[in-house]
């Protein structure tokens, strides 16, 4: 049975409760503490150096880019950014945490008490406000490798990522569907990417996903929660929502069956099987305590001096939220519209509107964007500066059409050759044989077409206008320039004074 209907089905009002915990690569050359490239996919274990892997006597050094584009991201979620900020170690042990430690911040992060602004997946027109808990800094561990298959059991571990510098942002527990968290991180990696602090590569490990979860049921005027559990290391926005919609109904029916609550269970790890389909359980989740924090005695704390902060801010440039607003305002574009233009990035806004501006109809502009610019795009894996067709040149083609110089036909013939031809517009019309038609041309020809098919005649005079499309096509074979619009139009208009 679906959540939903689960979740209707139940005797006493559910309230769902997600909270995010997502862990970002930042866009780095080196590791957090040391001089390690973070490139993807080099042999196992050729990435590391005494320092990321915790030897005694090697001291970490702050990589100062990272601290940079912690900021940036902060502003752009509308944190607080300190004057101080700190390090501290994490103790807790893992195979492939060599130092036995992580460092990490706990009472003071970088990054504080922002927010990030969704579409509200059940009313578009409406947004949600998801609150920011705080963003820190962190060293990543390792990986662990395992080989179950039959007859094995055997582990190896790739050091390769200890250091590497993540951004981890904690959201409030605002979010009230597995819809809104697919939306939320959906949003924020629209956002990082933008502000190329990450690449936000799923598949690489450079963004990471844990779900904090519980219902709250009104039972007779009270508030009943159950135990929270925190979904790990989910790899794909998909699955985020496959995860918790299994998860609410699974914490519905425990609490069904036992009427267990917070106060009867501490909060647990569970994990994800993408084959099953459902959650399991891994450990009891530890707390703060457990893992005694302390201030890293090797670090100096890192002062934010105001001036250091409002600079980065000026950086920022227009965020999407922003952008996607002015593109309807401006462009007078549909949410849809503006919302695929913005996400494929500045570059692709500054395309469009280049274009626009060449065009005169920012709307049909987009339309060619959508429809013809961005497939073409994916089918041969080309970013925007790579496009052979420039942004001023997709400008002039859709002018023609807007002319009327040009159908949506022709003008698809025309873009199929710029694409393998670095011509201008003109210069492919004339390539194409396109040319413009004589109006009288014209109007002589729908005479002709009129004549030989005096039943068309009829139909039209008795309300049926569709009947002048049978001509259209017999106009066309006789002169491929003749724009369909123009030639129904010219039609009816003879009709009508017959």
């Amino acid at each position: 049975m679906p959540t939903t209907q689960r979740l209707a089905l139940n005797k006493y009002p559910v309230t769902v409760i997600i909270g995010l915990e997502v862990h970002v690569q930042l866009k780095t050359k080196t590791k957090l503490f040391c001089g390690c490239t973070t490139q993807f996919g080099m042999p196992a274990n050729t990435q590391v150096c005494p320092v990321c892997l915790g030897m005694p006597g090697a001291l970490p050094v702050i990589n100062r880019e990272a601290i940079k584009l912690s900021v940036r991201t902060g502003l752009a979620l509308n944190c607080d950014i300190p004057p101080l900020t700190k390090w501290d170690r994490k103790q807790y042990f893992y195979p492939d945490l060599p130092k036995g430690y992580q460092i990490s911040q706990f009472d003071l992060p970088i990054c504080a008490d922002g927010f990030i602004e969704i579409a509200d997946p059940a009313d578009p027109d409406n947004t949600r406000r998801i609150g920011i808990v705080r963003a820190h800094l962190e060293e990543d561990a390792g990986k662990s490798m395992h080989d179950e298959s039959a007859g094995i059991s055997d582990s190896k571990i790739d050091l390769n990522r200890c250091g590497t510098p993540l951004l981890e942002i904690v959201s409030q527990p605002d979010i009230r569907s597995a819809d809104e968290a697919k939306a939320c991180l959906n949003e924020l990696k629209l956002l990082l990417t933008h502000l190329g602090v990450s690449d936000c590569e799923m598949q690489q490990g450079s963004l990471r996903v844990d779900a904090n979860v519980n219902l709250h049921l009104d039972v007779d005027g009270k508030k009943v929660a159950t135990p929270i559990v925190e979904i790990k290391n989910l790899n794909s926005f998909r699955n985020v929502g496959r995860a918790l919609d299994y998860e609410v109904e699974r914490q519905l029916i425990a609490w069904e069956d036992t009427g267990q609550t917070i106060d009867d269970a501490p909060k647990r790890t569970f994990g994800w099987d993408d084959a099953s389909e459902r959650t399991f359980p891994q450990r009891e989740k530890e707390e703060s305590a457990d893992y005694r924090y302390f201030p890293d005695p090797d670090l100096l704390p890192v002062r934010l001096p105001r001036e250091y902060v409002e600079e980065i801010g000026q950086t920022l440039g227009e965020l999407p939220a922003v952008a996607r607003t002015r593109l309807q305002d401006q462009y007078d574009l549909k949410l849809y519209d503006a919302d695929v233009i913005v996400n494929q990035g500045p570059d692709v806004i500054a395309y469009f509107e280049t274009a626009a501006a060449r065009s005169g109809d920012a709307r049909k502009t987009s339309a060619w964007m959508m429809q013809d610019v961005m497939r073409t795009m994916k089918e041969r894996n080309l970013d925007v500066g790579d496009f052979p067709i420039p942004a001023e040149r997709l400008g002039a083609l859709v002018h023609q059409i807007v002319d009327g110089k040009l159908d949506n036909a022709r003008a698809r013939d025309v873009f199929e050759y710029l694409l393998e031809h670095d011509d201008n517009v003109d210069a492919a019309m004339s390539a194409l044989g396109i040319e413009s038609v004589n109006e009288d041309d014209l109007v002589e020809l729908c005479r002709e077409l009129l004549a030989e098919n005096p039943q068309v005649i009829t139909d039209v005079k008795d309300g049926k206008q569709q009947a002048v499309g049978a001509l259209i096509g017999k106009a066309r074979a006789r002169n491929p320039n003749a724009n369909p619009k123009v030639v129904r139009q010219t039609l009816l208009d003879l009709i009508a004074q017959a």
